[in-house]
C-alpha cells in the first residue's frame, strides 16, 4: 500500500506514562508515529496518566499527560517499562490503570517490564510473550500460564505485542506502522529517523550487550571473548567448556543463568551478527556464511529465514538500498 491509497480514518495511540517510566519506551513510538504523520496523516498520539498529571521519567524529565485513563476512543495502546519496576510488589492501583486503559482497545503493545504490568491484568494468560531478556527468569517464574519466547525482540500474538523494550519499542511501532500504511512508509520513517529498517519481531535480543556485563573474571568472559575474536572456530560445546575451565552441563548452566540462552544457540546469534556485518559491506553470501563459521550459503539461508524472515540477499539488498538513499 503507497502512502496515497493509504485510508484516512485517525487512530488514537495512546501512550501509558507514569513517575520512573522509561523515557525511550514513551519517546521512540511517538517519535516514529510523528515521522508517519509526515509521510500519512494518520495518528493521534496521546500521553495518558492514571489522573491527567504530569508525571517525572527515569531520566528526571517531567512529562506532560493529555488524558486520563478513561480516555474514549483508543485504537492503539503502548505500556512502557520502568527500571527497577520489578523489584517491588505492583502497585494495584497501577496495574488497574493498564487494565481500564486496555479495555476496550484494538491493539495493545506492552515494552520492556510492561510486560509484567500487561501479564498481571490477566491479558497475557495463554499467550505467547517476551520482555527483555535480564528479566526472562523472573517472568517465566511469576507467569507460568504465559508462553515465554525469551530470544525475541518481539512477540506478537493476535491483538497484543510484547517487546523487549528500550530500542524494540521503535521496532513495534514501525511493525504497526507498516501494518497500517505499507512497507514503503514503515521504511521512510526508519531512514527518516536513521534507524535499522524495521526488524522483524524473530530478531534476537541477543548481541554486544549481552557480553558487557559479564565480568572480566568469570569463566565465560574467556568464552564470550574467543566466540567474538573468531566466529569461524570451533566452538562446540566441549571445546567452550575448555575455554572456561569448567565441565560441559557447568557450561550450560552458566550461559543459562548469565546470558539467558544455551551455548550452541549464543554461538550462532554472534556468527549471524558477523555475517550480517559482511553483508552489509557488500560481501557475497557465500563468503558471509564461510567466514561466519555457518559453512555454507544454504545453512546461512536457513538461519536467516528462521531468525529474521529473510534471505541474506534481501537482508543485503535492503541495507544497500538505505544506504542509498541516505547518501
Amino acid at each position: 500500500m503507497s502512502s496515497t491509497d493509504a485510508p484516512t480514518s485517525i487512530q488514537t495511540v495512546a501512550i501509558l506514562v507514569y513517575d520512573g517510566v522509561t523515557l525511550i519506551d514513551v519517546a521512540g513510538p511517538a517519535d516514529v508515529f510523528a515521522h508517519a504523520n509526515r509521510v500519512h496523516k494518520r495518528y493521534d498520539v496521546v500521553f495518558v496518566s492514571a489522573d491527567g498529571r504530569p508525571v517525572t521519567s527515569s531520566t528526571g524529565l517531567r512529562l506532560h499527560a493529555d488524558a486520563t485513563i478513561n480516555i474514549d476512543g483508543v485504537h492503539t495502546v503502548f505500556v512502557p517499562g520502568a527500571y527497577g519496576l520489578t523489584d517491588k510488589p505492583f502497585d494495584p492501583a497501577q496495574v488497574d490503570a493498564v487494565r481500564v486503559l486496555t479495555a476496550g482497545a484494538t491493539r495493545i503493545a506492552a515494552l520492556c517490564t510492561g510486560s509484567f504490568l500487561l501479564a498481571e491484568t490477566g491479558l497475557l494468560a495463554g499467550r505467547k510473550a517476551t520482555t527483555h531478556w535480564r528479566q526472562i527468569p523472573r517472568f517465566t517464574r511469576a507467569h507460568p500460564d504465559i508462553v515465554v519466547e525469551p530470544d525475541a525482540l518481539y512477540v506478537r500474538d493476535g491483538s497484543i505485542t510484547t517487546a523487549a523494550g528500550i530500542s524494540s519499542g521503535i521496532d513495534v511501532a514501525l511493525a504497526l506502522v507498516r501494518d497500517d500504511l505499507g512497507a514503503e512508509c514503515a521504511s521512510a520513517v526508519a531512514e527518516a529517523m536513521v534507524v535499522f529498517m524495521p526488524r522483524p519481531g524473530r530478531f534476537s535480543q541477543f548481541s554486544a550487550p549481552s557480553r558487557q556485563h559479564i565480568g572480566q573474571d568469570h569463566p565465560l568472559r574467556r568464552v564470550v571473548d574467543a566466540i567474538a575474536a573468531d566466529p569461524g572456530a570451533d566452538h562446540s560445546v566441549p571445546v567452550m567448556a575448555g575455554v572456561a575451565s569448567v565441565s560441559t552441563r557447568q557450561l550450560t548452566r552458566l550461559f543459562h543463568d548469565e546470558i539467558g540462552t544455551t551455548p550452541a544457540r549464543y554461538v550462532e546469534l554472534v556468527r549471524l551478527e558477523n555475517a550480517q556485518a559482511m553483508l552489509q559491506s557488500g560481501h557475497t553470501v557465500e563468503a558471509a556464511a564461510r567466514r561466519s563459521g555457518f559453512g555454507s550459503a544454504d545453512t546461512l539461508r536457513r538461519v536467516f529465514s528462521t531468525r529474521l524472515g529473510l534471505t541474506p540477499t534481501a537482508y543485503r539488498d535492503q541495507h544497500a538500498a538505505a544506504h542509498r538513499t541516505q547518501s
